[in-house]
């Protein structure tokens, strides 16, 4: 069972006696909204863990009692480099001021011996579960997997974090890590083992001789560097009260930059030994069984490396798991020697780890001895799938080890359902499309393109463009702490199939091959990007009124902000008015490039407007909902794009003209539209950068096809040397922009949109622009038929133009960019 955060505590322990007076002194002043003069003030000492002291302190009167946890270095001589709360105060800053890495706030940091005899800083206390055992007794089976689950996604989460956009570039050494700590911790086993001190161990001389032969290539040149906790395990962690997520990390004092994977391995040890308060080691799970619902080793390192992008580590896992257990003898036996001089933090259970450091000496001596540890392939990959990659439509370039960016195994699944469907149904209808899109009753709709929606929601593949995240906030709203009950086959068929954006990815590139497919799937734009609207700012009423329906595909939808008086790239140019009156508003302006208002089917729309024009900047802004069919509403005329109107989907000129609407349709509340449009520009947006991967994508396969086929001056155009030339060029920046975006998705997920914002920017910027020059050099070869709509390259080279402004202009992404570098440069 788990253990209560408030629950560790224990009596003090004689070394670690606090001046409270000081204490209360210093924390008055310097904790933000701290207790003025309280009649309460108590502190206990928490027992678990053998490194920095950590203290429960409670303040206030009567019943209003704030916690806080202090965290203080030992007092004593100590060994060089060790117990630098400093460093601990400086990560857990940076990650909580500046990605979603979940970990306690911190307030204030004292370097003053003078208050309390050594430094310390103080922190939240956080209100939730530890568990102590890896074990996880008494945790039913399905929430075991859970827990480990979410420890796997919290630990790439930190793995994830960009050091240098956080202020930590400088945090740590990057290159050599394991060379290092190697010698580090031989050092500090010989300090701890002098003369005069517990006696060394002759087999932990061998182990310090193996590691130093089989360091990994990666190391040396710091590939795989970025933020490593150094103690990162399940009982450093503190998970929400009912729920099987991760709130806060704890126990910082060995991080730096380095080798990730060491965390990894680290984190893994239970796998191999099981260290608890006994006076002997376990043997590990895979010695002893795994407990029901808790997954093998190889489907931890799977959630892990699925969610960091890590490499399968099968080849060098040998090392990592050893450099661990090398590491963990060397910090036992400074703890030992910290115990027999009486300051060690872990108290009486602290005479037990030198048994434990000759115990983990001997597992380590076992464990480089065993001929396999690994499997070669993850679980999500079996070896017969990684054979595959490459034929036909599956993934292209991938190695025998994982790479950065290949999906899982599920994600595999969906991808090449999605892309059978394109082939048996898209495709071959795609003419019959354009030729109802050009004929007189254009704004109707195609009777196939709702026989093939149907079809798509059967097969698993319909709005699957949600996040989960935004997902989980709308069923809450909607159907309570309940699970759906709208589903079919076990698929969720309004929020989708629970992806990250990364994930999605790989999925939105191939809908974005053809202009007709994201609507078959419900994932197109702007509806994508107003349900995400809704999904994450919309109350009950609003998703119960609008949103459903769309998920659905039983209506769609429309953004209107741009306007024609004003350059609209700068929201704080808008001008439409949206004045309150009563219980409703009135909107009065103008609206132009309001894509998919022509559709028949279109029932809402999404309007910016001003509903204070003396506020500040920025706050002037709303969004409201506003019914399509109330009077008021004008349709001005359709716009074409290079000729294209896009029928009928459409893009409209729209006049509002004294719109009553009612009060409860505004969105979050007045002067909150410019921050809706800021989280609008995530997931939505980034969708864009997604497809135009696909109509490249597409541009390339007809490019080819065509110089294989047409003849000229003599000899297949694929035999000219400039068109081969041309075609790796293509090739190149097609590659390159795909591992942008990707990365941009990864960042969503684990950044969020605000920190992501410059990666964003960047993708933005690279998506289009290379589509339009891989889809013109697909027309030069194509030659007058290019421009006709005998191909989809014309169609698709105008679609890709507009998105250089439609989604950003590139100047206004540029400035971004360079903003968020020069801050950088700053840190």
């Amino acid at each position: 069972m788990a253990s209560r955060t408030g629950d560790l505590v224990s009596p003090f322990q004689p070394a670690h006696q606090l001046d409270l007076d000081a204490l209360l002194r210093y924390a008055s002043v310097n904790v933000p909204d701290f207790p003025r003069s309280p009649s309460k003030f108590t502190i206990s000492q928490f027992g678990h863990g053998q490194s920095n002291p950590t203290f429960l302190t409670e303040a206030g009167s009567g019943a209003a009692v704030k916690r806080y946890v202090l965290r203080k270095k030992p007092a004593g001589k100590l060994l060089e480099s060790a117990h630098a709360v400093d460093r601990e105060f400086q990560v857990l800053r940076a990650l909580g001021d500046h990605t979603v890495v979940p970990v306690p706030k911190v307030f204030c940091l004292c370097n003053d011996p003078n208050v309390i005899g050594t430094a310390f800083y103080i922190m939240e206390f956080l209100e939730g579960r530890i568990f102590i055992d890896s074990k996880l007794p008494g945790v039913p089976p399905e929430r075991r997997r859970a827990i480990y689950r979410a420890t796997a996604k919290t630990l790439a989460s930190i793995h994830s974090a960009n050091v240098d956009m956080i202020g930590l570039g400088k945090y740590g050494r990057r290159d050599n890590y394991c060379r290092r700590q190697i010698e580090r911790w031989a050092k500090q086993y010989t300090a701890s083992t002098a003369e005069g001190k517990p006696a060394s161990n002759p087999k932990m001389f061998q182990l310090i001789d193996w590691l130093r032969q089989n360091i990994p290539p990666e190391d040396s040149s710091g590939v795989a560097a970025g933020i490593v906790h150094g103690d990162f395990r399940i009982d450093n962690l503190v998970f929400h009260p009912t729920e099987d997520r991760v709130i806060g990390i704890l126990d910082w004092e060995l991080s730096t930059l380095g080798n990730q994977m060491s965390d990894v391995a680290h984190c893994c040890l239970p796998y191999t030994v099981v260290i608890g308060q006994n006076k002997h080691l376990d043997a590990g799970f895979e010695v002893t069984g795994i407990p029901e619902g808790i997954p093998s080793q190889a489907e931890f390192l799977d959630d892990y490396c699925s969610a960091s992008g890590k490499p399968w580590p099968a080849k060098v896992w040998k090392f990592y798991v050893a450099f661990a257990l090398f590491r963990g003898a060397s910090i036992c036996t400074g703890i030992y020697n910290r115990w027999l001089l009486g300051n060690a933090s872990g108290g009486e259970r602290a005479r037990y780890v030198g048994n434990h450091a000759n115990e983990l000496i001997n597992f380590a001596m076992d464990f480089i001895a065993r001929k396999s540890v690994l499997p070669e392939y993850p679980p999500s990959v079996a070896q017969a799938d990684a054979k595959q990659f490459g034929n036909g439509n599956k993934i292209q370039n991938v190695l025998d080890e994982r790479g950065r960016f290949v999906p899982s195994q599920r994600v595999l699944e969906l991808r090449n359902k999605l892309i059978k469907f394109m082939e048996d149904y898209i495709y071959p209808n795609e003419k019959e499309f354009e030729k109802l899109a050009q004929s007189d009753a254009r704004l109707t709709i195609h009777p196939e393109e709702e026989r093939l929606k149907e079809m798509a929601r059967k097969e698993g593949l319909w709005n699957l463009w949600i996040p989960f995240d935004s997902a989980a906030r709308a069923r809450k709203l909607i159907f309570g702490e309940g699970p759906n009950s709208i589903t079919d086959g076990g698929h969720d068929l309004l929020f989708g199939a629970g992806l990250s954006n990364l994930e999605y990815g790989y999925l939105c590139e191939i809908m974005g091959r053809s202009v007709w497919a994201p609507q078959i799937f419900n994932c197109s734009a702007p509806d994508t990007g107003n349900m995400e609207v809704l999904l994450r700012y919309g109350n009950k009423e609003q998703l119960e009124e609008w949103l459903i329906p769309l998920l659905e595909g039983k209506i769609r939808s429309a953004f209107a902000m741009t306007e024609p008086q004003v350059a609209s790239s700068d929201a704080t140019n808008i001008e439409c008015s949206i004045k309150r009156e009563g219980d409703s508003y009135i909107i009065n302006g103008n609206k132009w490039w309001t894509s998919g208002a022509m559709d028949p089917r279109c029932r809402v729309l999404i309007v910016m407007g001003k509903t204070d024009f003396s506020e500040a900047k920025h706050k002037q802004q709303s969004m409201i909902l506003v019914d399509i069919k109330i009077p008021g509403v004008h349709m001005k005329r359709p716009l074409s794009v290079f000729g294209f109107d896009d029928a009928p989907h459409g893009h409209a000129e729209i006049s509002f003209e004294n719109v009553y609407v009612p009060a409860k349709n505004i969105l979050l509340g007045e002067g909150r539209g410019f921050e809706i449009a800021q989280g609008r520009l995530g997931p939505g947006r980034l969708h864009h950068c997604m497809r135009l991967l696909g109509a490249a994508e597409r541009g390339m396969q007809l490019m080819a096809e065509r110089a294989l086929s047409r003849k000229a001056f003599g000899k297949f155009i694929a035999q000219h040397g400039s068109f081969l030339s041309e075609m790796a060029k293509c090739r190149i920046e097609l590659e390159r922009t795909r591992l942008l975006v990707l990365e941009a998705a990864d960042q969503l997920d684990h950044l969020g949109n605000k920190r992501a914002r410059g990666t964003i920017a960047m993708a933005k910027v690279a998506a289009p622009n290379m589509a339009l020059k891989v889809l013109d050099m697909a027309i030069q070869v194509h030659g007058a038929a290019g421009f006709s709509t005998d191909t989809v390259l014309s169609h698709l080279w105008a679609t890709a133009r507009t998105l250089r402004v439609a989604d950003g202009r590139d100047d206004v992404h540029l400035g971004t960019i360079a903003k968020l570098e020069l801050q950088r440069a700053k840190l």
